[in-house]
């Protein structure tokens, strides 16, 4: 009779992609999730592994950081990506889904393993027995941050993260836009771009940083922005060039009806497959929704826009985790209780997703009495837990898949494209080396 269980805490990418890792092996699983019955400020939808602040799971290409994250996770079955083949929509060299077949997919496939019990309920206490892998994400109940926050002390810290709108494709302007991947990598018509000439910049700028943002929760106030996911009204702040070599760069990009690269230009993603909606990249914001039409709406291509969602910004949470966790992702105090997804100090979709993949894997082994598993920093799951294991890192930042936390080559190699697909080669090969 096998009686190794688990309960894992929070339906997101990294709380599926841990229950699917622990049921592999065999463990018996309770995964609570607390939606329908209880909804985050940003989620909506019933369905698991809901996509909150875009659709884009970046770059597909093994010789980038985010594509060699993906390949290893593969490696792994990641249900993830799984369900990200069949919602995949155009766009260039990007890995982007249509939210709702992504989500859709990763729900059936949790609610048909018979080693997975989903429980749609409210988790206020952490389990005090047992293997327990909390992935409630940064957006967890007020109630159960209280109790992490109280086993975790003072290192539990919080963040801000913002959501960018979507507009209608039919509202778009397509006179005063035009078709074009950066650097014509990938599908020409996969993104829509939005040019402004100087003035129009000039213009747009003034308007955004006198807009006017909408008022934050009591619990939000006197913290600091987070770096990785910006409101654009707190980039301008900035100055007034910040927007130029952020998201409205407009490098690599020629306006066919000019002949030359715009003054700045905001590039807009497909949302979904049917391409009925698009994103605006990088304009996560917190301004209010009037304001969000008025100002945005100054871009010309989107003087007509029909806004499907505005952006909103809510609350994000995460450890000191050098301080608390170990590269397999265990509280280093209480070895039973893991951490995966944002809360554990990774940065972006995968790499949660890539966070629950390693913590499910190694509670499994845990539960068999074997070791846990740990990938060297020449792999990008590797650098990535053992960067949020460093207890050397005294600022700690959330961080993303990046080859800047990889071991470097033996050799040198001065072209950068080169370097990161032996990077990614050396990795791979890795993983041929051993069972996982």
């Amino acid at each position: 009779m096998n009686n190794k269980t688990a309960v894992v805490i929070g339906g997101g990418l990294a709380g599926v992609e841990a229950a699917k890792q622990l049921s592999k092996r065999g463990v018996k699983v309770k995964l609570y999730e607390m939606k329908p019955k209880k909804f985050s400020p940003a989620h909506k939808s019933e369905k698991l592994a809901e996509l909150v602040c875009s659709n884009s799971l970046k770059a597909e290409r093994v010789g980038s950081a985010a594509g060699l994250l993906k390949a290893e996770m593969r490696l792994f079955g990641s249900v993830c990506l799984d369900a990200a083949d069949k919602a995949k929509v155009p766009a260039g060299g990007a890995l982007a889904v249509d939210r709702d077949i992504f989500s859709e997919e990763i729900t059936k496939a949790v609610e048909s393993d018979e080693n997975i019990e989903l429980i749609r309920e409210e988790i206020t206490e952490i389990p005090s027995e047992g293997i327990v892998i909390i992935s409630a994400g940064p957006l967890m109940s007020d109630e159960l941050a209280q109790k992490v926050g109280e086993l975790c002390g003072k290192d539990f810290l919080s963040f801000y993260d913002a959501a960018a709108p979507i507009v209608t494709a039919e509202s778009i302007d397509m006179e005063n836009a035009f078709t074009q991947s950066r650097y014509d990598r990938g599908g020409e018509d996969d993104y829509i771009n939005c040019p402004l000439d100087k003035s129009q910049y000039e213009e747009f700028y003034e308007a955004l940083i006198s807009a006017e943002s909408a008022e934050l929760h009591s619990f939000d106030k006197k913290k600091d922005v987070y770096e990785g996911c910006m409101p654009i009204e707190v980039l301008a702040s900035r100055g007034a060039d910040a927007m130029r070599y952020g998201p409205l760069k407009p490098v690599g990009l020629t306006n066919p009806k000019t002949g030359h690269r715009p003054w700045a230009n905001l590039q807009l993603r497909k949302e979904n497959k049917d391409g009925t909606m698009y994103n605006l990249v990088g304009f996560q914001t917190n301004l209010k929704f009037p304001e969000q039409k008025r100002v945005f709406s100054m871009f010309p291509a989107l003087k007509n826009a029909e806004f499907v969602r505005y952006g909103v910004m809510h609350r994000n949470t995460f450890l000191n985790s050098p301080g608390l966790l170990s590269y397999d992702f265990s509280l280093k105090k209480e070895p039973r209780i893991y951490f995966a997804g944002q809360i554990s100090g990774v940065e972006g979709y995968m790499e949660s997703a890539s966070s629950g993949i390693l913590a499910g894997y190694n509670a499994a082994r845990r539960l068999s009495g074997e070791k846990p598993i740990l990938l060297p920093k020449i792999t990008m799951l590797g650098a990535l837990s053992q960067y949020i294991s460093d207890e050397s890192v005294k600022h700690f930042q959330p961080m993303g898949a990046a080859f800047g936390i990889i071991d470097p080559l033996d050799e040198r190699i001065k072209d950068k494209k080169e370097r990161y697909e032996t990077l990614a080669r050396r990795s791979l090969d890795y993983f041929k080396t051993i069972d996982l």
